[in-house]
């Protein structure tokens, strides 16, 4: 545990896990690479990598901030189509003892941006190490046209019975 001064001791580490921050209904930044700050009591807050944030939806502003702990940061407002939020995300331009591996990365506001943690497999089974099934995908263009109006493989056997289950009739009864 890292402590700038003993009224508000801070810990600052790898999230470990992949994160996202959506904004009105888009993803506008997805990493593996982010840092959580805790800061007393209060919640934690995630940085993300400047790399892995779509920061041309977003601005810097006049605004700057200096507190005691973490020294000055710079804000951001953030612009998707017609939705508009002023200084919705920060990030420590000098940070202060104790807080300069935040240095450059962003942190979004909550309430606006919502910061989410992701399963990485759901989002994409390569990180896992699952490799794609091709023997699926392969199966499939056995089974489409090769512009000649047959199949390129054997036709599958019905995986259901006809209507009345009586397939002799082509499914009219």
């Amino acid at each position: 545990m890292q402590t700038p001064g003993s009224d508000r001791p801070i810990q600052i580490e790898p999230a470990g896990a992949r994160w996202r921050a959506d904004f009105n209904g888009h993803v506008i930044a997805d990493t593996t690479d982010a840092l959580i700050l805790r800061e007393g009591e209060g919640p934690p807050t995630v940085y993300f990598p400047r790399e892995d944030v779509a920061l041309e939806y977003m601005a810097r502003t006049d605004y700057v901030t200096r507190s005691a702990h973490g020294g000055q940061a710079g804000h951001y407002t953030i612009r998707m189509n017609t939705h508009i939020e002023d200084n919705a995300a920060w990030s420590y331009e000098e940070p202060g003892e104790g807080y300069g591996a935040l240095a450059g990365l962003i942190a979004f506001k909550p309430g606006i941006v919502e910061v989410y943690p992701v399963d990485d497999a759901a989002v994409n089974r390569h990180h896992t190490g699952h490799e794609f099934d091709r023997t699926d995908v392969d199966e499939v263009v056995q089974h489409t046209d090769s512009g000649s109006g047959r199949t390129q493989g054997e036709h599958w056997r019905p995986n259901v019975e006809q209507p009345g289950g009586r397939e002799d009739r082509g499914g009219v009864n």
